[in-house]
């Protein structure tokens, strides 16, 4: 059976996340610190305390969630008895692939040792201050549309441009699909995906239109960030957001998160591409169970764990 190890992206946080991760690994809690003090910020308070409102700003949402997500893979390898994803040996348990929704792109990255833990939260910080900033004023939203195909809201949103840029940016499951783009056009789009049958439009709260052109400046401001980091060749290929490919080229890899700033998440494709690889067993790492909830309604056969808490790590190796 072939595995995927898969990390979530923004909308898993909770306050708590990490905290009984925290309070078993020093290590792991000095590298929280060590986040804080450079970066003049409260995040180890935020994510065990709150406010609620700050853990949602996505400059503290994005490194929260990749270093839960870090946290809860740090403890399942120790487990494991297991140093790095890449190990050869064939007792301890080694992914096939890694892939991330979104956010989770980088943690699938740093879980494969192309950037370090510390490297991989700075990133994710100014990633996320980067695309609150570059939207320049513009009104947005994002909605997530329920019960409609890929094919009916691209069409949607290709109909509700004469009101204002909207495009499919999250392509979820099968029959979940998130727009994104101008207040005015995602409004028009919303509306005409009821016309058309929609479940539900959910209206979510977010910074910025993501993943669309307008926060195109945002991508040129990344480009620039990671030119400061060595990455290395990933130690397991990365399934990447933007093709739904495999990479472990690091100059590839670069080019990839550019992109995927203004892109869609094709995560069922992302799956998809995975189980017609051979891969049957995918393990979630990171708050909450957004991802497996996908993946199970992707593929119903799948076999699909979690692991948000240290007390799910022994109910997963089982």
């Amino acid at each position: 059976m072939k595995t995927a190890f898969v990390f979530p992206g923004q909308g898993a946080q909770y306050i708590g996340m990490a905290q009984d991760f925290l309070a078993e690994d020093a290590t792991l809690a000095a590298v929280l610190d060590d986040f804080d003090r450079e970066h003049n910020t409260d995040l180890r308070s935020i994510m065990m305390g709150g406010p609620e409102e700050a853990l949602k700003e996505t400059r503290f949402t994005q490194p929260a969630i990749l270093f839960h997500s870090m946290c809860a893979l740090s403890a399942f390898r120790k487990h494991l008895g297991q140093k790095t994803l890449g190990e050869s040996d064939p007792t301890i348990l080694k992914p096939d692939f890694v892939a991330g929704h979104s956010l989770g792109e980088f943690t699938a990255l740093a879980a494969a040792g192309v950037v370090d833990l510390k490297a991989a939260m700075h990133l994710v910080h100014k990633r996320g201050e980067f695309m609150i900033r570059a939207n320049a004023g513009v009104p947005f939203a994002m909605s997530a549309i329920i019960g409609l195909s890929e094919a009916d809201v691209i069409a949607v949103c290709a109909e509700a441009e004469s009101e204002g840029l909207v495009r499919a940016v999250n392509f979820n499951t099968p029959i979940q699909t998130v727009i994104s783009g101008t207040e005015a056009g995602v409004t028009k789009a919303s509306e005409l995906a009821k016309e058309k049958g929609a479940k539900r439009v959910i209206p979510l709260v977010v910074g910025g239109p993501f993943h669309t052109p307008l926060i195109g400046q945002a991508s040129a401001w990344l480009d620039e960030e990671l030119q400061r980091f060595h990455l290395n060749p990933a130690l397991v290929p990365v399934v990447s957001n933007v093709d739904a490919l495999p990479s472990v080229d690091p100059i590839e890899i670069r080019h990839k998160l550019v992109d995927q700033i203004i892109s869609p998440v094709r995560w069922v494709q992302c799956v998809q591409y995975m189980i017609d690889q051979g891969v049957r067993r995918f393990v979630e790492f990171g708050p909450q169970k957004v991802l497996s909830g996908m993946i199970k309604n992707i593929d119903k056969d799948a076999v699909v764990l979690n692991l948000d808490k240290l007390s799910d790590v022994p109910v997963a190796l089982q």
